[in-house]
């Protein structure tokens, strides 16, 4: 298959365009149930009734895993929110409703986000045996409702088109506790900008009628866990500091 340019990458994949189909080819680290275990949650997703590509393939590629999936002809709402600043809230609060539409789905398919967060935390380098110790008693002591959680929810992950709102990259996704993904969403934007971390947690907590401890509850778990992700853009250091203002050794 002749494939072209990507139109994006990411840490694990190389995204194509191929007559009017997305055409998601994996790298070649990853183990070989990749493309099938993520093909798996989108079709999950997309069962729902949530407006997510259909998938049409799981497939190789060039001797590589690939998926074979709708594309979504729009801009991300980061994009769009970025361009309009102005409206910033606005775009957020979209945002957040639809985060919450994800999070109204009962499933029971998926993986446990207790298990995912435990497997993480466990191969997360840099922290101390204690730490470590202290994050696993940690989880177990948090309630893990049975919500469908994206897993890697954000503005970039959201297509905007005339009528809808389509929501991608369901590699990630697990079935857990909406405040754990809330939580997550909010580490991914303080990264960037304090400004939008505190207006999305505020728009989410206000959407939930949830406080701001039951969201930060959650945070040095998900900054323990996020340390064992290959993320450019993350600096471990800063995740560390999470972690240690909760157990400092």
């Amino acid at each position: 298959m002749e494939l072209g340019t990507p139109i994006a990458e990411g840490n694990t994949a190389k995204i194509y365009l191929v007559e009017n189909r997305v055409v998601k080819v994996f790298k070649g680290h990853l183990p070989d149930t990749e493309a099938a275990n993520e093909a798996r949650k989108q079709k999950y997703a997309h069962s729902c009734g949530l407006s997510v590509p259909e998938i049409f393939d799981v497939t190789e590629v060039n001797g590589k895993q690939a998926i074979m999936m709708e594309y979504i002809n729009g801009k991300t709402m980061g994009e769009i929110l970025f361009e309009n600043k102005e409206q910033a809230e606005y775009y957020m609060s979209i945002s957040v409703g639809i985060q919450h539409q994800i999070h109204s789905k009962v499933a029971d398919s998926l993986e446990p986000m207790s298990e995912k967060l435990s497997r993480q935390i466990k191969a997360a380098p840099g922290l101390s045996n204690n730490q470590r110790s202290a994050l696993l008693k940690r989880l177990e002591t948090l309630s893990i409702d049975n919500r469908l959680c994206h897993g890697d929810f954000h503005l970039y992950n959201l297509i905007k088109t005339n009528n809808k709102v389509t929501i991608i990259d369901w590699v990630d996704a697990s079935v857990g506790d909406m405040c754990a993904d809330i939580c997550r969403t909010y580490l991914l934007y303080s990264q960037f900008s304090a400004e939008l971390a505190d207006m999305y947690l505020h728009l989410s907590c206000k959407k939930r009628g949830l406080s701001q401890a039951d969201i930060f509850q959650w945070a040095p778990i998900i900054a323990g866990a996020r340390l064992s992700e290959t993320v450019i853009s993350e600096k471990a250091e800063r995740l560390i500091e999470i972690v240690k203002h909760h157990f400092p050794r």
